[in-house]
């Protein structure tokens, strides 16, 4: 027992000896709303108070288009958000990290060669309006989506500039038997929209809080930020994903050492607790019950192909792009 607590007593010291340590600057670029992005900025803050925080916050394919475009000299450290099937695009960007919290995240929230470590599991949902859509007609399958009473009032961000609108169209896409089934689908869903595509997925669960569409196809925390709301409902759509957020290393980043000191400390007990109990964001901890959501194996979630999203995702947004056109015709 004595062994035990000298033990004990030795990895605290150690940890606070890391924490008053660690000290220089550190580049943060995240796609993440800017509540829980600034919550979490400032948890790490405040336990690491030498090291001076620089965020960078933009949608996840400009972050991650600047740090294609930075590669010869990066000047951001790490990567905090975006769904990793988008990051998994990028991974030759990125460099390998097997975090302090490796132990109680799953096989199926991380890269399996270490590139980016998944942080929140995002499951889909539709959002509506009650006062413009009866219960009755709310959307429960990708399918109903393309309901004509529906026509022009869904509020849907473009694949081409939202991470999350990407991931939404693949699970569109693999809710069906085949690829080619899935595109029909995928189709007859953009002449449903009417011409009416959002720039930042950002604005959907807005938009239908707003009144100014009956439904809006979004991630789990953003609808859940309405809970309190008795005129804003939202439902999980069979055959979901929950392709989780991801956290990332920038390969030959400035300031290595105290990027994976922010890695750790997001994927860790404290960070993850407080962003669940104060942003309703989902943990990705094993060691963790979720708060205020539902678990994930209550929802019908389909067989989402993360290895074809990740390396077809330059021609799933050229054909999401060309059919858009075709659409309109």
């Amino acid at each position: 027992m004595k062994k035990f607590l000298a033990l004990v007593l030795a990895a605290i010291m150690l940890c606070a000896m890391s924490t008053a340590m660690a000290a220089g600057s550190l580049v943060v670029y995240s796609p993440h709303d800017a509540d829980p992005l600034n919550a979490g900025v400032a948890m790490f803050m405040e336990a690491y108070p030498d090291i001076d925080v620089q965020v960078i916050a933009a949608g996840t394919g400009e972050l991650a288009q600047r740090v294609v475009a930075e590669a010869a000299n990066p000047q951001g450290d790490v990567f905090w958000g975006g769904g990793a099937d988008t990051l998994a695009g990028y991974v030759d960007y990125f460099e390998p990290y097997v975090c302090a919290n490796d132990a109680v995240i799953g096989e199926a929230y991380k890269d399996a060669a270490d590139m980016w470590i998944g942080e929140s599991p995002l499951p889909m949902v539709f959002i509506y309006n009650k006062t413009l859509i009866a219960e009755e007609d709310v959307p429960k399958t990708w399918d109903d989506l393309c309901n004509e009473n529906l026509k022009g009032k869904i509020a849907y961000a473009s694949p081409a500039k939202s991470g999350s609108a990407y991931t939404q169209l693949c699970t569109m896409l693999f809710s069906k038997p085949t690829i080619d089934e899935g595109w029909e689908l995928a189709f007859n869903f953009l002449k449903n929209l009417d011409g009416k595509v959002q720039d930042s997925s950002g604005n959907c669960h807005k938009l239908v809080a707003a009144g100014e569409y009956a439904v809006g196809v979004t991630i789990e925390k953003s609808a859940v930020l309405y809970n309190d709301n008795p005129d804003i409902g939202y439902v999980y759509p069979a055959k979901n994903s929950a392709v989780p957020d991801g956290v990332a290393l920038i390969k030959n980043c400035p300031n290595p050492d105290n990027a994976k000191l922010f890695i750790d400390f997001v994927t860790g007990l404290e960070c993850q607790t407080a962003q669940n109990a104060d942003w309703a964001r989902r943990p990705v901890r094993s060691d963790i019950t979720p708060v205020g959501l539902v678990g994930l194996d209550t929802l019908d979630l389909g067989d989402y192909d993360f290895a074809y999203a990740a390396n077809n995702k330059a021609d799933i947004v050229e054909k999401w792009n060309d059919l858009t056109i075709d659409a309109a015709e």
